[in-house]
Protein backbone atom coordinates (compact mmCIF):
# COMPACT_ATOMS: atom_id res chain seq x y z
CA UNK A 1 0.00 0.00 0.00
CA UNK A 2 2.74 2.29 0.63
CA UNK A 3 3.98 2.32 -2.62
CA UNK A 4 0.48 3.16 -4.43
CA UNK A 5 0.87 6.87 -5.47
CA UNK A 6 -2.21 7.66 -4.12
CA UNK A 7 -0.56 6.72 -0.49
CA UNK A 8 -1.69 10.33 2.10
CA UNK A 9 1.76 11.63 2.72
CA UNK A 10 4.45 10.07 0.58
CA UNK A 11 4.68 13.14 -1.59
CA UNK A 12 7.28 15.92 0.45
CA UNK A 13 4.42 18.69 0.21
CA UNK A 14 2.17 16.11 2.31
CA UNK A 15 4.70 16.22 4.86
CA UNK A 16 5.06 19.93 5.23
CA UNK A 17 1.71 20.49 5.34
CA UNK A 18 1.38 17.66 8.26
CA UNK A 19 4.12 18.94 10.33
CA UNK A 20 2.69 22.35 10.16
CA UNK A 21 -0.33 21.06 10.94
CA UNK A 22 1.36 19.97 14.27
CA UNK A 23 3.50 22.65 14.84
CA UNK A 24 -0.05 24.76 15.18
CA UNK A 25 -1.09 22.58 17.90
CA UNK A 26 1.52 22.75 19.24
CA UNK A 27 2.29 26.02 19.75
CA UNK A 28 -1.85 26.70 21.09
CA UNK A 29 -0.78 24.43 23.49
CA UNK A 30 2.44 26.39 24.17
CA UNK A 31 0.74 29.63 24.10
CA UNK A 32 -2.21 28.52 26.45
CA UNK A 33 0.27 27.17 29.39
CA UNK A 34 2.39 30.69 28.46
CA UNK A 35 -0.56 33.04 29.02
CA UNK A 36 -2.47 31.04 31.14
CA UNK A 37 -0.87 33.62 34.71
CA UNK A 38 -2.13 36.51 33.07
CA UNK A 39 -6.02 35.25 32.78
CA UNK A 40 -5.55 34.80 28.70
CA UNK A 41 -5.96 31.89 26.17
CA UNK A 42 -3.76 31.83 23.15
CA UNK A 43 -6.82 32.62 20.70
CA UNK A 44 -7.40 35.88 23.28
CA UNK A 45 -3.83 36.21 22.85
CA UNK A 46 -3.78 36.00 18.94
CA UNK A 47 -6.43 38.87 18.14
CA UNK A 48 -4.66 41.01 20.84
CA UNK A 49 -1.42 40.52 18.54
CA UNK A 50 -2.99 41.22 15.51
CA UNK A 51 -4.34 44.80 17.08
CA UNK A 52 -1.05 45.57 18.26
CA UNK A 53 0.02 45.01 14.69
CA UNK A 54 -2.44 46.95 13.38
CA UNK A 55 -1.74 49.83 15.74
CA UNK A 56 -5.32 49.79 16.42
CA UNK A 57 -6.62 51.05 13.28
CA UNK A 58 -8.01 47.53 12.02
CA UNK A 59 -11.45 46.65 12.42
CA UNK A 60 -12.59 42.77 13.29
CA UNK A 61 -12.70 42.24 9.53
CA UNK A 62 -9.47 43.41 8.73
CA UNK A 63 -7.71 41.20 12.01
CA UNK A 64 -9.80 38.16 10.86
CA UNK A 65 -8.28 38.65 7.34
CA UNK A 66 -4.56 39.06 8.42
CA UNK A 67 -4.99 36.13 11.02
CA UNK A 68 -6.61 33.86 8.50
CA UNK A 69 -10.05 33.47 10.09
CA UNK A 70 -13.28 33.75 10.29
CA UNK A 71 -14.93 37.03 11.06
CA UNK A 72 -17.55 35.46 13.57
CA UNK A 73 -14.79 34.14 15.19
CA UNK A 74 -12.83 36.83 15.68
CA UNK A 75 -15.28 39.00 16.71
CA UNK A 76 -16.85 36.77 19.50
CA UNK A 77 -13.18 37.01 20.98
CA UNK A 78 -13.13 40.76 20.53
CA UNK A 79 -16.59 40.94 22.29
CA UNK A 80 -14.92 38.98 25.19
CA UNK A 81 -12.16 41.17 25.11
CA UNK A 82 -13.94 44.51 25.13
CA UNK A 83 -16.18 43.35 28.37
CA UNK A 84 -12.93 42.21 29.97
CA UNK A 85 -11.89 46.07 29.48
CA UNK A 86 -8.65 45.12 27.44
CA UNK A 87 -10.39 46.31 23.92
CA UNK A 88 -11.93 49.41 23.21
CA UNK A 89 -14.28 50.09 20.50
CA UNK A 90 -13.15 53.71 18.36
CA UNK A 91 -14.98 55.25 15.57
CA UNK A 92 -13.62 54.43 12.05
CA UNK A 93 -13.89 57.30 9.67
CA UNK A 94 -13.87 54.84 6.94
CA UNK A 95 -17.19 52.69 7.79
CA UNK A 96 -20.10 54.03 9.79
CA UNK A 97 -20.33 50.71 11.62
CA UNK A 98 -17.24 48.95 11.54
CA UNK A 99 -15.41 49.71 14.84
CA UNK A 100 -11.31 50.38 15.10
CA UNK A 101 -10.05 47.61 17.77
CA UNK A 102 -8.02 48.99 20.31
CA UNK A 103 -6.51 48.22 23.20
CA UNK A 104 -7.36 50.22 26.62
CA UNK A 105 -4.07 51.25 28.95
CA UNK A 106 -4.73 48.10 31.11
CA UNK A 107 -4.94 45.99 27.85
CA UNK A 108 -1.74 46.88 26.78
CA UNK A 109 -0.60 46.67 29.79
CA UNK A 110 -1.39 42.87 30.07
CA UNK A 111 -0.33 42.52 25.93
CA UNK A 112 3.15 43.75 27.39
CA UNK A 113 3.39 40.76 29.96
CA UNK A 114 2.63 38.65 27.61
CA UNK A 115 5.34 39.66 25.05
CA UNK A 116 7.62 39.97 28.01
CA UNK A 117 6.69 35.96 28.56
CA UNK A 118 6.73 35.50 24.73
CA UNK A 119 10.77 36.99 24.19
CA UNK A 120 12.59 34.13 25.68
CA UNK A 121 10.35 31.68 24.83
CA UNK A 122 11.04 32.66 20.86
CA UNK A 123 14.81 33.44 21.42
CA UNK A 124 14.96 29.16 22.50
CA UNK A 125 12.65 28.51 19.31
CA UNK A 126 14.87 30.61 17.03
CA UNK A 127 18.24 28.97 18.31
CA UNK A 128 17.03 25.71 16.45
CA UNK A 129 17.37 27.80 13.27
CA UNK A 130 20.50 28.29 11.33
CA UNK A 131 20.82 31.87 10.26
CA UNK A 132 19.02 33.02 7.55
CA UNK A 133 16.73 29.68 7.70
CA UNK A 134 13.62 31.62 9.50
CA UNK A 135 13.44 33.98 7.37
CA UNK A 136 13.58 31.55 4.41
CA UNK A 137 10.92 29.18 5.60
CA UNK A 138 8.51 32.38 6.46
CA UNK A 139 8.90 33.60 2.77
CA UNK A 140 8.17 29.97 2.14
CA UNK A 141 5.20 29.50 3.94
CA UNK A 142 3.97 32.95 2.64
CA UNK A 143 4.47 31.96 -1.08
CA UNK A 144 2.38 28.32 -0.23
CA UNK A 145 -0.24 31.13 1.43
CA UNK A 146 -0.54 33.00 -1.42
CA UNK A 147 -1.42 30.37 -3.87
CA UNK A 148 -3.63 28.69 -1.67
CA UNK A 149 -5.65 31.80 -1.61
CA UNK A 150 -6.38 31.87 -5.39
CA UNK A 151 -7.99 28.33 -5.05
CA UNK A 152 -7.38 25.26 -5.04
CA UNK A 153 -7.36 25.05 -8.81
CA UNK A 154 -4.26 27.48 -9.39
CA UNK A 155 -2.30 24.77 -7.46
CA UNK A 156 -0.57 23.71 -10.49
CA UNK A 157 0.03 27.05 -12.66
CA UNK A 158 3.35 28.69 -12.08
Amino acid sequence: MKDHPAYPFQHPTDAMILEVFRLNGALIAAGDELVKPLGLTSARWQVMGSVAQGRGESPVAQLARNMGLARQSVQRVVDDLVAAGIFELAPNPNHKRAKLVRFTPDGMALFDKATALWAPFAEALAAEAEPGELARFTDLLARLRARLEHGPNHGGET
